[in-house]
């Protein structure tokens, strides 16, 4: 099964983590099939703190692909934040 999860990248005390679509199977550091976003918890002034793209995404899902529960949540806030 595909899965759209965090995987975390970044130094001690410094978390950063892609958004990516890989294999449920695989380990999380692992090879994944495509890179969809960014999230940087530790985000400040003019640094990017979230940003996905939606349209792959959606396509994922559309093709059975299934979210974590973080990546759902980080979702929807993007969406509140560009609406």
């Amino acid at each position: 099964m595909v899965t759209i999860r965090l995987t975390r990248r970044g130094g001690k005390k410094t978390p950063f983590y892609h958004v990516v679509v890989t294999d449920s199977r695989k380990r999380q550091g692992g090879t994944s099939l495509e890179s969809v976003g960014l999230f940087n918890p530790v985000a400040r002034g003019a640094e990017i703190k979230l940003r996905l793209d939606v349209a792959r995404i959606e396509h994922w899902v559309s093709k059975g692909a299934h979210m974590s529960d973080r990546v759902k949540f980080l979702l929807t806030s993007f969406r509140k934040q560009a609406a």
